[in-house]
């Protein structure tokens, strides 16, 4: 009789970043009030799980996402430096249309290569890692569950490398937003089902409408007086 065993990838909540530069793997950048609801919502989302086993990436914004989890089932954080974010060159620089670092001549040589990427750590050694990760998770927690705390694109990585599909993508169309989990099951070590869920899904659509009213130029009130 096979044994099954579930991995959840968890991406980490919103995050504290006013100045809108991409944080990779800098220092300092915490969630928001936001992101530490969406930690709390997945924490809701795994109370009723087999959860035995919660791993986080070492960067604050992933360990401030684990604790609601491992704190509900009674379980320590571990930590494992191989679901760590991707590095990229462009670390504390804006890469935003119109008004980042991608309109600098200088920053143009790092983009000739999508394929692998030619402006970071290499999608091959991202899902390498990712895969070694998930296999110790799924070992720690055999006949349960375990929770692997991470990013937008090692998650992204490590799916598109269990469906063995190829590793250069659109960003845009990433299937792993603020707290999602992609949840792995396995029997024995045979992966038979991958399942994607949104536990913040309303609070992303209240921050996307809230984002999108601060872009509406207001109208200018009529001078008081006028006659």
């Amino acid at each position: 009789m096979s044994t099954r065993t579930v991995v959840h990838l968890l991406r980490h909540g919103e995050v504290f970043n006013p100045s809108g530069v991409l944080y990779g793997r800098l220092p300092g950048f915490r969630l928001s009030d936001l992101g530490e609801q969406m930690a709390q919502r997945a924490a809701e989302a795994l109370a009723d799980r087999d959860v035995t086993a919660v791993i986080s990436s070492p960067l604050e914004r992933a360990q401030q996402t684990a604790a609601p989890v491992g704190a509900h089932h009674g379980i320590t954080v571990g930590i494992d430096p191989r679901i760590i974010e991707a590095g990229n060159v462009f670390e504390g620089k804006r890469v935003s249309i119109g008004d980042g670092a991608l309109r600098n001549p200088k920053t143009w040589r790092h983009l000739y290569n999508p394929f692998t990427p030619s402006w970071g750590e290499h999608y091959v050694d991202l899902a390498g890692r990712m895969r070694a990760a998930v296999a110790a998770a799924r070992e720690e927690a055999r006949g349960h569950e375990a929770v692997l705390v991470s990013h937008q694109l090692p998650i992204w990585i490590a799916r598109l490398d269990a469906e063995q599909r190829r590793f250069v993508h659109d960003p845009r169309r990433r299937q792993c937003n603020l707290a999602s989990l992609t949840s792995l099951t396995f029997d024995d070590d045979t992966l038979v089902a991958i399942t994607y869920t949104e536990p913040s899904a309303d609070l992303i659509r209240q921050r996307a409408a809230e984002k999108a009213a601060e872009k509406v130029p207001q109208k200018s009130s009529r001078l008081s007086g006028r006659r």
